[in-house]
């Protein structure tokens, strides 16, 4: 894999790195097809328990589309075709992954970048992060980061945000339950692998059956959610980590998580 995105594993996590601080790493084809393979790399690799992604540089995690990669100068247009289907192909496979991700913000989340984070199960951000959708003022609207958004932010001030292209930052992104952290920037690597090794000395198996239901939920409605929930729960009761879980509460003694 070439350093478009950079692949290192920390303390049983994955960082993913976008590595194109000159262009603030915006999202260009290769780069897309860079994260999505590092992305399946993760969920293969026996050493990674949690996924963090994060830009390289001190001025973004993600600016957005690299519209300069998709425009056609001699038709005057965007080949959105391409884009459109590779960060379908992105989000569907974070929705997927069998571990949980972590966002780590430094500088601007605008557009797909934005989106790339909200996709994220969780997400620790600098205060003076900057989260937008400035699409509006080159006459676009982000119409393939919406489903994200709309589960993320809420509806009002999404709307907002989506109309204005106005900006926020981290700390007004905290106070709006879009982001679990904001912290300054010399404290945002201990405070995201922090919240990586709570969550990998959980079980791998619980996360993965949790946030599978939590994402098929969302879209159900409530006399629907109930009855799979209940399956799931089943299904989680009769996993090894399930019985083991229960197991070591009544015997008073930490757990030894099998991830089965």
């Amino acid at each position: 894999m070439s350093e478009i995105v950079s692949y290192q594993i920390k303390q049983q996590s994955a960082w993913l790195t976008l590595n194109r601080p000159e262009r603030l790493n915006a999202l260009s084809i290769p780069l897309i097809d860079e994260l999505i393979a590092a992305l399946q790399r993760a969920a293969a690799d026996s050493e990674a328990r949690v996924v963090v992604i994060t830009g390289s540089g001190t001025r973004a995690f993600c600016a957005g589309a690299d519209i300069d990669s998709f425009y056609n100068e001699s038709q005057g247009t965007v080949d959105e075709h391409a884009f459109r289907d590779r960060l379908l192909q992105l989000f569907e496979l974070l929705m997927d992954l069998s571990k949980p991700t972590i966002a780590r913000v430094n500088g601007y989340a605008l557009g797909g970048g934005f989106g790339l984070a909200m996709a994220c199960d969780l997400v620790v951000a600098s205060s003076t992060a900057l989260f937008g959708t400035p699409e509006i003022n080159i006459g676009l609207f982000p119409m393939m980061i919406m489903p994200v958004l709309y589960r993320n932010v809420g509806r009002k001030k999404l709307l907002e945000m989506m109309f204005t292209g106005d900006k926020i930052s981290g700390e007004e992104a905290l106070q709006l339950g879009m982001v679990n952290a904001a912290v300054s920037v010399d404290q945002l690597d201990q405070s995201v692998q922090e919240l990586a090794n709570k969550l990998a000395a959980k079980s791998g198996m619980t996360l993965k059956l949790g946030r599978q239901a939590f994402y098929h939920m969302a879209d159900l409605p409530v006399r629907e959610a109930l009855p799979y929930l209940q399956g799931m729960l089943s299904q989680n009761l009769h996993t090894q980590d399930g019985r083991e879980g229960l197991q070591a509460f009544l015997e008073k003694r930490p757990p030894q998580w099998q991830d089965a």
